[in-house]
């Protein structure tokens, strides 16, 4: 009778160890964002201090594990049998929940995530037995702990708004004080900072690391009673251990401050949330082992016994400790969702991941109001003395290292892991649920906000990203809870459904790692901005010469799946060439988008050939738009059921693609070897197939005259004529500016080589 839980423990093992996984790469952002978007500390300094941290969280986590037991639902209303289905269908949906936000790179809450899958499975469970014993829908408060539920979900939104709105005035404050001139200050007024900063820290190691651990309640009365005097005391110690530090070891105190703060944030990450990952399993396996020992039927055994606290078990804590830590050194996508905080919270201009939305524009433009508004109350003097606390020093960085720039300064690092550390200490000092993710998120957007890192070139990209997040935030509540019970109700109708959502768990996540593995290596070939080792001619040509090899050659593919999946009137496979067409346009745009830092890059004596380069990316746009109108068009045209071309239209599809085909390869393979001196025999070529193109045009005009013909099809075939003749066409005049290029600065690049 025992035997599939058992099979059930196992499985949930398996799917604790992966939740882990995903888990920790959702949840890095929180404590390693400041230290690596500052680049205060060596990158594997950050990751050693983290890993203290998480294994330290780990080992004082147990007093969270009640949660998964009994903070959602009332455990004496559920039996053995309905407790294992609820654990079984929240491990399962978590795992595929936060793999899918990794893979999008985007910061999820797993709080939020575990907490509503335990909430809508254990909803459909009891609506079942509801159901099933005949009694009223009101019965349902019964089974649930509503009350918890209502106060995490609350103090979950509570924390978004606080978090932003308080990390905004900190740092604001904190930027009148020390402007973007920290070293300048004097020495007794970065002292106190320092204090305040390591005391807020310490108070909060001790409040959040200690509560979880066996032996707080020995000190539990000198916290409560003489927590005043210890703050103070705090504040005179590390005031004065950052005096010291300055004036005589010479030491950066905001260095200090982020690796405690890193190592604080890393603790309450795992202390946190260590539960969101294993507390379920656990819970689980306490389950099993109570009811094996009561002899009884699993369909008849009540589970009340949960509600009591169940110690954890300290090597269990300490194993996952070690599969978190090793996640972090080792996960992609952890990295993909601490990019994406950085890059929301970044000083600089750059690469914007999201598109602006009709929301974003509206919210900058109501901040930009409200700017205008302030700047007509406040005097002109007061307006400068402002501004001048914001005006960012310009910083020599050497040529090629643009892109190892700190994204923000030290003073707001420093902001963002004490404000986030006071917050999470207070809320959890007052017992108010609340979500490490929001908190740490928040309180970096609202602090970038206020140190004006979102000027008009990226307001509406930041907001729009900030936007996209706390959305797919809701979002994740409602999937965990449709998901978790949709999953759940399955299983209870049998539990062969088990091996089935397995099966799915392992093929989504594979499949999802493969597809971010392949997307990774997509977005390192391409170049965005600040490239400043194109500095000479001969930079230049190398950079354009691979532009274009990769775009004919990809172009070339595309016309020939066009003309094939047409030929078939195959629609997946046009519709897949169409979102192709849409990528290479999207890299063209992000190129042209990068010429200002390209301009910028070059040396005094090759900014004529800025002239060239941005010519070439307009040639290859046209080139790109060309293929893009023939991929829609015939797309659109196989869409709507329209006839099939006839056999003399793809007859001459078909030469006209064989005859491209092989000239773009000509001309991918001539730039990909630099092998100029051969673009006049391309030239040549291409002129013989606008010829046939132009030929293939008056065909079909006398084919209109001579016979009956669908005009949906001329339509469609007289725009991918007239289409391949621009692409032809912006080819030539690509080619030509080429070669004269070529021409011009060859003497130079030679003498260049020479030296």
């Amino acid at each position: 009778m025992g035997d599939p839980y058992v099979l059930m423990l196992i499985a949930l093992a398996v799917l604790a160890v992966l939740d882990l996984v995903v888990g920790v790469s959702n949840d890095a952002v929180n404590f390693l964002n400041s230290a690596i978007g500052s680049k205060a500390i060596p990158i594997k300094s950050i990751m050693i201090i983290a890993s203290v941290g998480v294994f330290f969280g780990a080992v004082s986590s147990s007093g969270m594990m009640e949660v998964a037991r009994k903070g959602i639902f009332n455990p004496d209303m559920f039996v053995f049998q309905d407790i294992m289905i609820i654990f079984m269908a929240v491990m399962i949906t978590d795992i595929l929940l936060l793999d899918l936000f990794n893979s999008l790179g985007m910061p999820t809450s797993t709080t939020v995530s575990i907490v509503f899958e335990l909430l809508g499975s254990a909803v459909i469970i009891a609506l079942i037995k509801i159901n099933g014993k005949g009694e009223a829908l009101s019965e349902l408060w019964n089974y649930i702990n509503y009350s918890t539920a209502t106060k995490i979900i609350l103090g979950i939104l509570l924390s978004v708004v606080v978090a932003f709105t308080v990390g905004a005035i900190v740092q604001y404050f904190s930027r009148l004080i020390y402007s973007f001139n920290f070293n300048q200050r004097p020495t007794h007024v970065n002292a106190l900072f320092g204090g305040f900063a390591l005391t807020s820290i310490i108070y909060f190691i001790i409040i959040k690391g200690l509560k979880g651990t066996p032996f707080y309640a020995d000190i539990q009365y000198i916290l409560d009673y003489n927590i005043f005097i210890l703050i103070s005391a705090n504040f005179v110690i590390w005031t004065l251990i950052s005096f010291i530090l300055i004036t005589v070891l010479k030491v950066n105190v905001l260095k200090l401050i982020i690796g405690v703060g890193t190592f604080s944030l890393a603790m309450a990450f795992a202390g946190n949330d260590l539960v969101n990952f294993i507390g379920v399993p656990i819970a689980a396996l306490n389950s099993y082992e109570i009811w094996s020992e009561s002899g009884q039927e699993a369909i008849n055994f009540s589970m009340g016994i949960l509600a009591k606290k169940v110690p954890s078990n300290v090597w269990l804590l300490l194993l996952a400790g070690a599969i978190m830590v090793v996640t972090l050194w080792t996960s992609k996508k952890a990295k993909s969702v601490i990019e994406t905080g950085i890059n929301l919270s970044r000083q600089g201009e750059g690469h914007e991941k999201f598109k602006p939305n009709n929301l974003s524009r509206v919210v900058v433009r109501m901040a930009m109001f409200t700017n205008a508004g302030f700047n007509f109350i406040l005097p002109e003097k007061a307006q400068n003395y402002l501004n001048s606390k914001f005006e960012k020093p310009s910083l020599a960085i050497p040529r090629g290292q643009q892109d190892q720039a700190p994204a923000f300064d030290l003073v707001r690092a420093s902001v963002n892991l004490i404000t986030a550390s006071v917050l999470i200490s207070i809320a959890t000092s007052m017992k108010l649920p609340l979500s490490t993710t929001y908190v740490t998120f928040m309180v970096a957007m609202g602090a970038s906000l206020a140190d004006r890192a979102w000027g008009r070139e990226s307001a509406v990209y930041r907001v729009a990203g900030v936007i996209n997040v706390i959305l797919g935030w809701f979002l994740t509540a409602i999937i965990a809870f449709i998901a978790a019970a949709i999953v759940a109700s399955l299983i209870h109708f049998s539990l062969y459904f088990i091996i089935f959502f397995l099966v799915v768990v392992a093929f989504m996540v594979t499949r999802t790692t493969i597809q971010h593995s392949k997307k990774a290596k997509e977005e390192k070939k391409q170049q965005y901005v600040e490239r400043a080792e194109l500095i000479s001619i001969n930079g230049v040509i190398e950079e354009s010469s691979d532009h274009i090899s990769n775009v004919v050659l990809r172009v070339g593919k595309l016309y020939n799946s066009v003309v094939s999946d047409l030929s078939k009137h195959d629609l997946n496979k046009l519709r897949k060439t169409d979102k192709n067409v849409g990528k290479l346009n999207n890299e063209i745009d992000e190129l042209k988008d990068g010429v200002y830092y390209f301009i910028k890059s070059l040396e005094e004596d090759s900014v004529e050939a800025s002239k060239f380069y941005i010519l070439t990316l307009g040639h290859l746009q046209d080139v790109a738009q060309a293929i893009g109108f023939i991929a829609r068009a015939s797309y659109k045209h196989v869409n709507n059921n329209h006839k099939n071309l006839k056999k003399g239209q793809l007859k001459d599809l078909l030469t006209i693609n064989a005859q491209l085909n092989e000239l773009l390869k000509d001309i991918g393979v001539s730039f990909e070897k630099r092998s100029f001196d051969e673009l006049e025999v391309i030239l040549i070529e291409k002129k013989k197939l606008l010829n046939y193109v132009a030929d293939s045009i008056e065909k079909q005009v006398a084919r209109i005259r001579a016979e009956e013909s669908s005009p949906k099809n001329t339509t469609l075939y007289f725009s991918i004529l007239l289409e391949t003749q621009d692409l032809i066409s912006a080819l030539m005049s690509l080619l030509q500016l080429y070669q004269e290029f070529h021409l011009t600065t060859k003497d130079i690049r030679e003498e260049l080589g020479d030296k």
